[in-house]
């Protein structure tokens, strides 16, 4: 006769096994996502990468390890820099990757998250420090493209494809804040200070053009005589008008003043007897 007791160790005998079985069975159906590989090891050496899909690995037997092969953004910390003209900076960058062997991103580094940021902190700091500050705050995107191409040249042996590096931010301290706008104010004062200087000599040029011109013609003189007349009429604030006398009538005037500078006697000196001639008058008697 069976008791209950012999029909419950029956059940337990046969449902431990399915159940341990079904365990096995969950804990080895891996699903692999569509950006995913699946590197897995087999007794601790490399077997294969798993592509998408649902995947067996066997556990105990099997090690299986997930890539995302999606980019991945990772943020540089903040790094004291000290320029090649002995300026220290903050700098932060951020930094665009992914994963293109992920055999060798198992294999190849322990935690190739950590080893690129590492990596990506330290070139960071090298390559701004023999750059000047006008550098690294001018010429940037060069500066990316540098730092970019020594990042991926050595972490291409880890299999990742570094895409691009973006310096965000240059802090710098106040003093050299000010000593940086002190240094644009007195360009933009040179600037001001040429671009007056060659207004005045285009201005001189035109002015000595213009006087050459008019110098070969007497009728453009007298043009500018009459528009001198026109713009003091249209002055209303003045009530004196100067009216321009022609070169030709004031020249001889100038002549005949000098002339008579010339013949009229010097201080001290007898002036000259004026000789008289008339009908009447005779030879000069003699003694």
């Amino acid at each position: 006769m069976i008791t209950p007791d012999m029909l419950t160790a029956g059940l337990m005998s046969y449902l431990i096994p399915v159940l341990l079985a079904v365990g096995l069975v969950a804990l080895s159906l891996k699903i692999v996502a569509e950006y995913e590989r699946l590197v897995v090891l087999f007794l601790g050496r490399f077997q294969a990468v798993k592509q998408p899909g649902l995947r067996i690995v066997v556990p105990g037997i099997q090690r299986a390890f997930r890539v995302d092969l999606r980019v991945i953004t990772m943020d540089i910390p903040p790094q004291d820099v000290i320029s090649h003209d002995n300026v220290t900076v903050r700098v932060n960058a951020v930094l665009y990757f992914r994963v293109v062997d992920p055999e060798k991103a198992i294999i190849q580094v322990e935690d190739f998250n950590t080893a690129i940021n590492q990596l990506a902190q330290t070139t960071l700091r090298s390559v701004l420090g023999q750059h000047d500050l006008d550098e690294m705050l001018a010429e940037r995107e060069k500066l990316n493209d540098n730092i970019q191409e020594i990042i991926d040249k050595r972490a291409d042996a880890w299999g990742i494809k570094v895409i691009n590096v973006e310096i965000k931010h240059i802090d710098l301290n106040d003093s050299m804040i000010r000593a940086i706008a002190r240094q644009a104010e007195a360009e933009r004062e040179r600037r001001a200070k040429i671009i007056h200087a060659e207004g005045e000599f285009q201005a001189a040029e035109k002015l000595l053009s213009a006087a050459n011109i008019i110098s070969q013609n007497s009728q453009a003189l007298h043009l500018r005589y009459l528009q001198t007349l026109n713009d003091i009429s249209t002055n209303k604030t003045s009530n004196t008008i100067v009216f321009p006398l022609p070169l030709d009538l004031v020249e001889p005037l100038l002549k005949k003043d000098a002339i008579a500078k010339v013949l009229s006697p010097k201080p001290g000196q007898p002036k000259a007897p004026t000789p008289v001639t008339g009908p009447d008058s005779g030879p000069p008697e003699s003694s």
